[in-house]
């Protein structure tokens, strides 16, 4: 009885480090680091082949490298979190009610549509076609990395403020979902997509049953992503569908199940399959090439798009929705609190490198805009903690969000209740 207990405790307390957003993220740099350094080592030549190592069954065109197993597969279970994630916020969170969710929606906005016009106008006058393919590098946010960041340097700033960047950050994974959808399927299998599409109906009803059962709930998620891959829609894809199927809400007097099937994935999608797609994908060899054979208007439109795109728009698009509509912030938030949330959304890394490799597949691009996606992501971590800090330190008037009626939140990010 007393090992039984001993191993819960210590499984709860390794969950609660994995799923923690401060490790989240630490989790994340570690794991891109090791991959970075391995890959200009003397080892290098070792992490590639390991890197291109088929596995998988040929018999169902899934005889594929470990580094496209990752990306495609492992990246599928962080997609089902954010899946699970988008569908509580629709349906009992903070994007159900339009009026709170307005702004974060349009900074959401804001945040991706100039990162891309940047990256254009910087990679349009070099006269690179092919260049223009990675337009969306720059457009994605980094959900797990940027509230890392506000949980440790946000402290005694407004909790609104979090609730304030997960909607944007959710928002934004949710257009770069879209975008890879539309813009980057080449070719689509319409009987292995309305299978997929069986196969979705299939866990939804099995997620909605009165008794979950994941031995059926398992073998239908693998056969829903096994599909969408052969449908020739990104597989990551089907992770997205299968979590908007779980229910939010009560059904009669069983509770909304997307707290509960979060909570049993997200240690998988943090503690394994971020960082292991991390180590692959930040495995850039550049040591040794001088800087030669890069595209630099690529490495640059990434850089300038992420860490200057992203922070003017979001506060430019937030500016002007609360200048000329009757909308307004939340509650203690003002639009200074939107200088490092705009420096945050600027870490884009997960699905940043994820569109790299859907948009690139010569080196010269690829190791350019993965380069650019790590100094900007960066970057961006350091402008956004050091303006954390900044802000924290000033004085706060009874208004911050200039609607006319005193602030009631007044808890703050740190507080034992958070």
């Amino acid at each position: 009885m007393t090992q039984r207990t001993t191993d819960a405790s210590f499984g709860s307390r390794l969950r609660s480090f994995v799923t923690g957003e401060s490790t989240g993220g630490m989790l994340l740099l570690g794991a891109a680091l090791v991959g970075f350094v391995l890959a200009n080592s003397p080892a290098g030549d070792w992490f590639m082949g390991l890197a291109e190592t088929r596995v998988g069954p040929s018999a169902l065109h899934l005889d594929l490298p470990l580094a496209t197993w990752a990306a495609d597969g492992l990246l599928a279970v962080f997609f089902f979190v954010v899946g699970v994630e988008l569908k509580h916020e629709l349906v009992v969170g903070s994007l159900r009610n339009f009026k709170e969710a307005a702004v974060p929606v349009v900074a959401a906005v804001g945040g991706m549509v100039l990162p891309a016009a940047i990256y254009v106008s910087i990679v349009v006058p070099m006269g690179d076609a092919s260049s223009l393919k990675g337009w969306a590098v720059p457009t994605a946010t980094d959900i797990a990395f940027a509230l890392a960041v506000l949980a440790v340097f946000g402290r005694g700033l407004p909790r609104a403020l979090r609730t304030f960047l997960l909607t944007l950050a959710v928002v934004d994974d949710l257009l770069a979902i879209i975008v890879i959808a539309v813009f980057y399927t080449e070719e689509i299998h319409l009987p292995a997509l309305a299978g997929a599409a069986l196969a979705i109906a299939a866990f939804g009803w099995a997620a909605k049953a009165k008794s979950l059962r994941w031995w059926v709930l398992l073998p239908v998620a693998l056969i829903t992503w096994i599909l969408m891959h052969e449908s020739g829609v990104h597989a990551t894809i089907a992770g997205v569908a299968l979590g908007l199927t779980v229910p939010a809400v009560p059904q009669g007097t069983r509770p909304g199940r997307t707290h509960h099937f979060e909570k049993l994935t997200r240690p998988w999608s943090a503690g394994i399959a971020l960082p292991v797609f991390a180590f692959f994908a930040a495995g850039v060899p550049v040591i040794g090439s001088g800087g030669e054979g890069l595209e630099w208007s690529v490495f640059a439109g990434v850089i300038v798009g992420l860490v200057v795109g992203k922070l003017i728009g979001v506060l430019g698009a937030t500016a002007l929705v609360t200048r000329f509509t009757p909308l307004r912030l939340p509650d203690s938030i003002g639009l200074r609190d939107l200088l490092p949330v705009g420096f945050l959304c600027g870490i884009g890394f997960t699905v940043s490198l994820l569109i790299t490799e859907l948009s690139f597949d010569d080196h010269q691009h690829a190791v350019a805009a993965k380069l650019g996606v790590l100094l900007a992501s960066v970057l961006a971590a350091a402008l956004g903690a050091g303006t954390l800090r900044w802000d924290a330190r000033q004085a706060r008037t009874d208004d911050m969000n200039a609607d006319g009626r005193p602030d009631l939140d007044h808890r703050q990010i740190g507080d034992e209740d958070d």
